[in-house]
């Protein structure tokens, strides 16, 4: 180990060289100091003083080897303590996991470290925090779990590491997971297991941008610090969980004073719209109610349209899972995904269905959505009993003002107004009639639910004969349409409230108590058609069945008939002293023909074509479509025979006057439907 020119030296001199090599020892010399102390020495290349001090210096070095080792690991474990004392300390989860992979960043000093958990919902994990990375893995990019160092700690329960990632093809690789490693630059990489028990929630990573050989010693210190990081992360998501429930204890505890004081509110009087908007404002979120028909009730906060197909789907999903006691049933979505910002919830007394509270939040609610909803439950129903309760009081009244107008000797128009006035019923306003037979079930149950619609709709209601009448006006969803469809408007939501078939007569418009009488016989009349045609479980106006609705009738109603159908032509005639209706009876007479049927009036033709003209604007552009053809030759014909068989009335058009005498249909549609 020495050269040629080293002086020769005795035996004395190679035990002076190996106590210089102890005490360049004891001063922890670097291995080069050393060396030169063995450049300095001399000695004879045959003498057993050479073997001698060449072994003192070899062991000279492994002695300072294996103190330099020794220091290293103290300097680990005093890292590793420091990280435990840190990491044993309360934190914040995101905090944590912050300081979790900068302090194993710095203790392996490498490039990188993140930190990855397993998403129970899927088959992959997602990157939960990291440092010193350039742009690929930031916090919430998705990963497999495949294939890739994670996948070989997770299932090994130890860590893995490889020296040069990319080139090793000792695991399975991932072109999704090697793009990532690619995009980082890195080539050095160890992972390592985060365990809770038995289970396997996350992948500690350190990665370095070069080669890295990671020693027996870096296997065991990433092992003790996944351990701890293990241990630190459960711990925190403990203190965040109950940090949630006392939150939510606190929340729940201010939200049961909220729900006290809404229910006083209800005790006094309070109305549903005055408790929903106070709970829409203590809530900070949007509030819908409506009713057991689903029709809206009130409302507060700007609440989005839901459609009621939508409310139906979510309440029928909601009595499914869980009976006894209805849960929120978030919305879903046009696409089909869950809607955060709608929950449907029943507002119930005991088995019944009183409305249904749609919950809009400002923001995405998570478990607490079921109280925070239903906290608002039981004011509402307390409130929608107790407006129960006084309407039932009031009920006496609004059914026998019905039976009044129904009466064939009722009493003073003047005096039933002033009392339909009293109720809240307009006899101005446009009114339509609706006679509802339920086919099966119970009678009693139709009338209640006939009572509540009423109410609700301002309207009146009637039980006669097996059948619930009702008067309402042409408001809300019934402002639009002909009789026909608000029959079937009326007819479907009877129908989903009863569970079976409702078959649904309706007459109107009509404007005016004393007109009430006569459109109530014309929907009975449609009624007793439908029946007669054998179609239970449907709905019908006037309008619809023409003079089928006549023809099929159980009682037929000949004038009735002849109102709706030629009342405005007949009208028009009384008050402009014309002849529409002549003209248009020998119209159908010539079989259309305008020029025969001038000469049969002795006019030019250019005159018929001027009062067919004026016949479609006061019966509508349709009135010469076969249907209403048929239709309005048949009244022509019964009015017609009904003047024939009154000699003294001659050839004027009857008056209203006259009609009440004789029983002959009045010209106008005072009272007539369409």
């Amino acid at each position: 180990m020495v050269n040629g020119e080293r002086r020769r030296r005795t035996a004395k001199d190679a035990s002076g060289l190996a106590l210089e090599l102890l005490e360049l020892l004891a001063a922890e010399a670097s291995p080069e100091q050393m060396t030169d102390l063995a450049r300095q020495a001399e000695i004879a290349a045959d003498s057993s003083a050479a073997a001698e001090f060449d072994r003192s210096l070899e062991l000279a070095l492994h002695v300072r080897s294996l103190f330099a080792r020794r220091q290293q690991r103290e300097a680990e474990l005093a890292a590793l303590i420091d990280a435990a004392r840190d990491l044993t300390a309360p934190h914040e989860l995101d905090p944590l996991l912050k300081m979790i992979t900068r302090r194993t960043r710095l203790l392996f000093g490498v490039d990188m470290s993140y930190i990855s958990f397993r998403d129970p919902e899927s088959e992959g994990s997602y990157v939960s925090a990291s440092d010193g990375h350039a742009s690929a893995l930031t916090i919430g990019y998705r990963v497999p779990n495949d294939a890739g160092l994670g996948r070989e700690a997770t299932y090994g329960g130890v860590p893995t590491w490889s020296s040069d990632y990319l080139a090793d093809d000792r695991m399975r690789h991932s072109p999704v997971l090697d793009e990532i490693v690619r995009a980082e630059g890195l080539r050095g990489i160890i992972a390592a297991p985060l365990n809770h028990g038995t289970e396997t929630f996350g992948t500690l990573y350190a990665a370095d941008r070069k080669v890295r050989h990671f020693s027996i010693s870096d296997v065991s210190l990433m092992t003790s610090l996944s351990d701890l990081a293990a241990v630190a992360i459960n711990k925190a998501r403990i203190l965040e969980q109950r940090g949630s429930h006392l939150a939510d204890l606190g929340e729940l505890r201010r939200h049961g004073r909220l729900q006290t004081r809404l229910t006083d509110l209800a005790l006094r009087g309070g109305g549903v719209k005055q408790i929903v908007t106070e709970a829409a404002a203590a809530l900070d979120c949007a509030l819908e109610l409506r009713s057991a028909e689903h029709h809206r009730v009130a409302a507060a906060g700007d609440p989005p349209e839901v459609a009621e197909e939508q409310v139906r789907l979510a309440l029928g999903e909601a009595y499914r899972t869980e009976q006894e006691s209805p849960v929120p049933v978030r919305l879903a979505a046009p696409d089909g995904s869950p809607h955060p910002e709608s929950w449907v919830i029943p507002v119930t007394a005991g088995d019944e269905e009183l409305a249904v509270l749609l919950l809009h939040p400002r923001r995405p609610l998570d478990g607490s959505s079921r109280w925070k909803g239903q906290l608002v439950t039981q004011p509402l129903a307390v409130a929608l009993q107790m407006q129960r309760g006084e309407e039932a009081v009031a009920g006496p009244f609004r059914d026998e003002l019905f039976e009044d107008l129904l009466a064939e000797t009722g009493r003073p128009v003047e005096q039933l107004a002033q009392r339909a006035a009293r109720l809240g019923l307009s006899a101005n306003h446009p009114m339509m009639v609706l006679v509802g037979r339920p086919e099966g079930g119970s009678l009693a149950r139709a009338a209640s639910w006939a009572a509540a619609y009423a109410r609700r709709m301002g309207g009146l209601r009637s039980v006669r004969n097996g059948c619930v009448s009702l008067l309402l006006p042409l408001t809300g969803h019934l402002a639009e349409g002909g009789d026909g469809v608000r029959a079937h408007r009326v007819k479907d939501d009877m129908t989903s409230h009863l569970g079976h078939p409702v078959t649904v007569g309706a007459s109107g418009p009509i404007t005016g108590l004393d007109c009430v009488r006569d459109a109530h016989r014309e929907a009975m009349r449609c009624l007793d058609a439908l029946l007669a045609l054998g179609r239970p479980g449907t709905a019908a106006g006037a309008e619809d069945l023409g003079f089928l609705g006549l023809l099929l009738s159980d009682a037929p109603d000949a004038t009735s008939f002849v109102i709706s159908t030629i009342g405005p032509l007949l009208e028009y005639d009384r008050l402009r002293l014309t002849e529409l209706t002549r003209t248009l009876e020998e119209y159908f007479a010539a079989g259309g023909s305008p020029s025969v049927a001038a000469e049969a009036l002795h006019v030019h033709a250019n005159t018929v074509y001027r009062r067919l003209d004026r016949i479609a604007e006061v019966l509508g552009p349709d009135w010469s479509l076969p249907d209403r053809a048929l239709d309005l030759q048949l009244a022509l014909r019964l009015y017609r025979t009904r003047r024939a068989l009154q000699p003294d009335s001659g050839h004027s058009v009857a008056t209203p006057a006259q009609v009440t005498r004789t029983g002959t249909p009045p010209p106008g549609q005072a009272c007539g439907s369409n």
